[in-house]
């Protein structure tokens, strides 16, 4: 997208706004849907002054939080404001990520179902963090962790917030609440990506461009030919068996 009116041709269907201060007053394409009242009250709260303009977004959080990080991004790159100094390396530590989010209704782990929660006795459940961490370079992610469910009543019920029955549960990870059963003491991890970190290094825009031997996105090696056609005695080895195409 390279103009601004790209950007709101593009979201400004899923609730992206935005008020301009001029020496007139406060002006945009929304300002009709608001009080006198309310105006004055988004002036005081933004400290809003001449050539000033405020953004907003307004629908479901997920979709919402999406396009604003998206427009920050947009306006800091933008050749005018040129507010990133890309000779320098920037690191931040995200921690406190949500538990879980509702999507059509139904509750999903945000990052695995078998993080440790950090806080369980909020009313709304989207409110529930985890106790995860990421580190991050330039915006980019180099690696992260969480600090792993240990107790078997925990992830219990953990399943059951995330519609997953006792039977389903035994069925798919019973080895895990078996485990738990015996006492397994608090544990957790941290991974960071190499390759990434090689990548903002190095000051590529790829991954690819540091990847000895880099997949295409269809997961195919060029260098390699793989994936390639096997003999049948390797795929009885490994038990398995290949369909016939359909016929046209």
């Amino acid at each position: 997208m390279k103009t601004f009116e790209d950007f709101v041709r593009k979201f400004g269907a899923q609730g992206l706004g935005y008020f301009q201060m001029k020496e007139d007053g406060l002006k945009g394409p929304l300002v009709k849907f608001f009080s006198e009242e309310d105006i004055a009250l988004i002036i005081e709260r933004t400290e809003l002054e001449v050539g000033d303009v405020v953004f907003f977004g307004a629908g479901e959080k997920k979709t919402v939080m999406d396009y604003m990080g998206r427009l920050r991004i947009f306006i800091a790159e933008h050749e005018r404001m040129n507010l990133i100094d890309k000779d320098a390396y920037e690191f931040v530590w995200v921690v406190d990520f949500p538990m879980f989010e509702v999507e059509d209704g139904r509750v999903k782990a945000l990052h695995h179902p078998f993080t440790q929660p950090k806080n369980t006795d909020k009313d709304d459940i989207e409110e529930i963090d985890s106790i995860a961490y990421d580190i991050v370079l330039n915006g980019t992610e180099l690696g992260g962790g969480s600090i792993r469910i240990h107790k078997q009543e925990m992830q219990e019920e953990i399943f059951k917030l995330l519609g997953i029955g006792e039977e389903e549960a035994q069925e798919k990870f019973g080895f895990l609440l078996d485990a738990l059963k015996f006492g397994a003491p608090p544990h957790g991890g941290f991974a960071i990506g190499f390759d990434r970190l090689m990548m903002l290094i190095s000051k590529k825009s790829s991954i690819r461009d540091v990847i000895a031997f880099p997949k295409t996105q269809k997961a195919s090696c060029i260098l390699t030919k793989a994936p390639s056609e096997v003999d049948a005695t390797q795929l009885r080895d490994l038990h398995i068996r290949l369909r016939d195409k359909a016929k046209a």
